[in-house]
């Protein structure tokens, strides 16, 4: 099956590159309420489930054991651009596990936020792994590792404690079965397993809704969307999709992006899911998807209006600042 075409991308007033992909909508109660492209082909998640992954720091205790504060719990499901709240973030959530930044295992990047780059290069600085996207993420792992008394080391593995957590809750959100021919390694190290677009829609349903989930998991995932409304910059970072969008419609939207073109969100006031996939990757094409599902199924305001409308069909400029085009999504999103 050939995916649609859902963005293009306008030079002037002609279409000059088209994105496809696939996209779903998926309630509470499992029922699929929009859907485009190949929704049951296995795609990875990547970072878009980080607040799934990060169910087992609640679930262990170890979120209160170590006294996390809701922008620390926004870094544990965050993608950041390394700025300097973020990495100090993730220092203090290791040292609240005794812990130094030399047990994140996720490797080091330079920030993913440029203006963040460019300050510590002026700086003399080096990155380290507290300015890699995932050190929030990470710094959660360890914590439930010193709570349920495991050995940090390796914590990335499959086979490790820690993972075995992760990859349990993943499988009862999604109801996806996590095939160990279908994992691979994400950019941070840890697995990443391929599951039908439409499966992780309805984990981002009962996330939102807690439909079908224990009370200890109902309180889990209200805190976690309830820390990301409360920080969204903690979950992104400047200028960021994530965090622009959640600032406007705080808890009305759990919005979470994941590599290679997927965008993930849970609406909780309408009970719906949402998942998308690109074909060829781009995030650009996923936002403004994304941007479109929300509009389509939440009533916004003005200001909300304005805001979504601006994310999800930018305008794109020259170097020397003259608007020259724009990214939209098709008609019918």
């Amino acid at each position: 099956m050939t995916d649609p075409v859902l963005v293009e991308v306008l030079r002037g007033a002609v279409v000059e590159s088209e994105h496809r992909g696939a996209a779903v909508v998926v309630d509470a109660d499992g029922r699929t309420v929009f859907e485009r492209g190949d929704v049951d082909r296995p795609i990875f998640p990547r970072s878009a489930v980080k607040a799934f992954q990060a169910l087992p720091l609640f679930e262990t205790g170890a979120a209160d054991r170590f006294g996390l504060t809701p922008a620390e719990i926004a870094l544990a499901v965050a993608s950041h651009s390394g700025e300097p709240e973020h990495a100090e973030t993730a220092r203090g959530m290791l040292a609240k596990a005794g812990l130094s930044p030399d047990r994140l295992e996720c490797g080091a990047h330079w920030p993913m936020g440029a203006a963040a780059t460019r300050d510590l290069a002026a700086s003399g600085g080096k990155p380290t792994a507290l300015h890699n996207n995932c050190s929030g993420k990470h710094a959660g792992f360890l914590c439930v590792a010193c709570a349920i008394d495991e050995d940090p080391t390796g914590y990335v593995k499959p086979d490790h404690k820690v993972q075995r957590e992760v990859a349990a809750a993943l499988e009862s959100m999604t109801g996806a079965k996590l095939d160990p021919s279908l994992r691979g390694v994400d950019g941070c190290s840890i697995p990443t397993y391929a599951m039908p677009l439409r499966a992780i829609a309805a984990g981002f349903a009962r996330f939102g809704t807690g439909r079908g989930m224990g009370p200890e998991r109902v309180r889990a995932a209200a805190r976690i969307r309830a820390a990301a409304a409360a920080h969204p910059f903690m979950v992104a970072g400047s200028k960021r999709f994530d965090t622009e969008l959640m600032e406007v419609l705080g808890e009305r939207a759990f919005v979470k992006t994941g590599a290679e073109g997927v965008y993930c969100a849970a609406l909780p006031e309408v009970g719906l899911g949402v998942a998308i996939k690109c074909d060829d990757g781009a995030g650009r094409a996923a936002e403004a998807v994304m941007a479109a599902m929300i509009r389509r199924f939440l009533s916004l305001s003005e200001v909300e209006a304005e805001t979504v409308g601006r994310l999800g069909a930018p305008v794109i400029e020259n170097w020397n600042g003259i608007e020259v085009g724009r990214i939209r999504p098709v008609a019918g999103l």
